[in-house]
């Protein structure tokens, strides 16, 4: 059980000169010390690969305690229409920019970053002591944030659900939990590449003749930050796409800037506050993670992005946002996560009615705002075999539909899968799906009963043809599928490998009970460069990845550059740099 969430103090360097408190060290080797367990065993899972997780996904009383929940959402409340408490070098005034997709607004104030050259300048400030500590001090400060976030885990979770939609028990799990192994996920990786070299090594050169002294040097190596890292923010999942570039590049010794999307701040502003109480308590300068909040018109992030002293940028976004950061701030090392079209190969199945349930939680979850919700389903213009004879593409949409009511039928268990739709243009693109081809399962509006306000809709899904790439070759994000009639099985894959070659994918699917089928869509998916999953039947799901054990893209497609967490993703962050001498 975890300390219940309580409001914390006003951090002691806020309202006046910035205050470091004095320390050797002792305060991070005690955190080191603390967290030593949890490090190595976070390590041996992502060597594993096995099921491990260190936070518990379940908001029961049995697991944080009776009134955590009360309390989490109490804090979660003391923040409306106030100002966050944390100072932002540079800032010239406030923001207030974050609307609940439930339907208020929230009002908290944060300081409006303006003074590129002073915040940059506040974040370098405290490099070189934060180097100097070493991998496992700075392993120990980091897993202290992660302790202590999970410590506000409730409180947390309400801030997810109000800026992104996402209903409580998802913004919970995947907003606190999963985003916290994922954290940790990258802390583990980035510290078994920092001691991947030793930090010293005696080299020996036997001399030229049997008799004569060898060569001897001691050798040292020093893990060197790369410089200021950027963090941009999305506004779907603030927490769990933004930590595991925080915490890579905090605890390989790099400065953080955090910028938030304008419509999700106060669960990254939290973050950060967080961060800096550990930092000052340990000895580091508070400004080493530093809060950005601007006005969406600032275009903030443009700005900061192409400054030479950044060296590191962790974007999740956009296409046009993405490229353009690969394209233009050729000064650092740019890790994206962009769109594309995530894809379900249609074969046969053993189980129709499970195959329909489980593409139907997949469609719903989120209402289909996420980066791994599939969209484009292929299946033979023919149909599908299956336990209950062939199903013609009308049929096998028949079968979603049914699936799709028996899950949402009810509107107050609907909205608790569904979430809030999180800005118009996703209701932009739901509106026109009439358009685009015959509309085989229309969306519909969902009450929900705690708030009035909400825009709450339950997945549409779209009949196309395999012509119709203009359509399904761009990302239609939000609550909509593409059914697509193809010549064959052997046409969907071919269309598979060349639509995610081109557009990129973050994850597909295929159900077969032909062997040679699945091998067929193993062999596109690793020429594609995408993760794939086989005739998944239970209680496992396309659009979700677990920590430790699933990568979370690969880099090797258009829909990311990076994968959560491989080596590449936390070794770029940090170099080795050597010095010798005689011995």
């Amino acid at each position: 059980m975890i300390p219940r969430t309580t409001l914390l103090p006003r951090p002691a360097w806020v309202g006046g000169v910035t205050r470091v408190c004095e320390s050797d060290g002792m305060v991070s080797q005690e955190f080191s010390e603390k967290h030593r367990t949890l490090l190595l065993r976070a390590r041996q899972a992502c060597a594993t690969r096995e099921f491990w997780s260190a936070y518990d996904e379940s908001p029961s009383p049995r697991v944080y305690g009776e009134t955590a929940a009360v309390d989490g959402k109490a804090a979660f409340d003391a923040w409306l229409s106030t100002d966050f408490p944390l100072i932002t070098p540079g800032s010239d005034g406030t923001v207030a920019t974050e609307r609940s997709p439930y339907g208020f607004d929230l009002g908290v104030t944060y300081p409006r970053a303006c003074d590129v050259e002073a915040l940059l300048g506040a974040a370098a400030a405290g490099m070189k002591p934060w180097r100097d500590a070493g991998p496992d001090a700075r392993a120990g400060v980091c897993l202290e944030i992660l302790n202590r976030l999970h410590a506000r885990i409730f409180e947390l979770a309400n801030a997810v659900q109000h800026t992104s939609g996402q209903a409580f028990v998802m913004a919970f799990q995947a907003g606190g939990a999963n985003a916290l192994d994922r954290a940790l996920e990258s802390v583990a990786m980035a510290h078994t590449e920092m001691t991947r070299t030793p930090a010293t090594a005696l080299w020996e050169k036997p001399g030229p003749k049997r008799d004569s002294e060898p060569l001897r040097m001691e050798k040292t190596f020093t893990v060197v930050p790369r410089g200021i890292a950027l963090v941009i923010g999305c506004n779907t999942f603030p927490t769990w796409n933004s930590w595991p570039g925080l915490f890579a590049s905090l605890v390989t010794g790099n400065p953080v800037v955090v910028k938030p999307h304008p419509g999700a701040v106060l669960p990254l502003a939290i973050t950060v506050q967080v961060c800096q109480e550990v930092l000052v308590e340990a000895g580091f300068d508070p400004h080493l993670v530093t809060l950005a909040a601007e006005e969406p018109e600032d275009r903030l992030a443009a700005a900061l992005a192409v400054h030479p002293k950044v060296r590191l940028i962790d974007f999740t976004g956009s296409n046009a946002f993405g490229d353009w950061l690969e394209q233009n701030a050729s000064q650092a090392t740019v890790f994206t996560e962009k769109a594309g079209v995530n894809t379900v190969l249609l074969d046969s199945t053993s189980s129709f009615e499970a195959m329909c349930a489980n593409l139907a939680f997949s469609f719903s979850l989120y209402s289909g705002q996420m980066c791994t919700a599939p969209q484009n389903v292929y299946l033979p213009a023919a149909g599908i075999a299956t336990d209950d004879g062939t199903k013609t593409p009308t049929a096998v949409a028949a079968g979603i539909e049914a699936a799709l009511t028996r899950l949402l039928g009810e509107d107050k268990r609907a909205v608790e899968l569904l979430g809030s739709v999180v800005n118009a243009g996703v209701l932009e693109r739901l509106a026109s799906t009439g358009e685009r081809g015959s509309l085989l399962v229309a969306s519909r509006e969902v009450d929900h009963p705690a708030y009035p306000e909400a825009t709450v809709r339950t997945p549409a899904l779209v009949g196309l043809e395999a012509k119709d790439s203009e359509v399904y070759e761009s990302e239609c994000f939000g609550p909509v599928a593409y059914l697509i009639s193809t010549a064959g099985t052997d046409e969907s894959i071919d269309l598979f490998r060349d639509t995610v070659q081109r557009c990129g994918a973050m994850t597909a699917s295929v159900y077969s009970t032909d062997d040679t089928v699945i091998e067929q869509a193993r062999e596109a998916a690793l020429d594609a460069g995408v993760a794939l999953s086989e005739n998944l039947l239970g209680g496992v799901f396309v659009n979700q990845s677990a920590a430790f054990s699933d990568f979370h893209g690969t880099g090797a497609n258009p829909a990311a550059n990076s994968a959560f967490t491989d080596g590449a993703y936390v070794a770029s962050r940090f170099r080795v740099v050597q010095s010798r001498r005689h011995v």
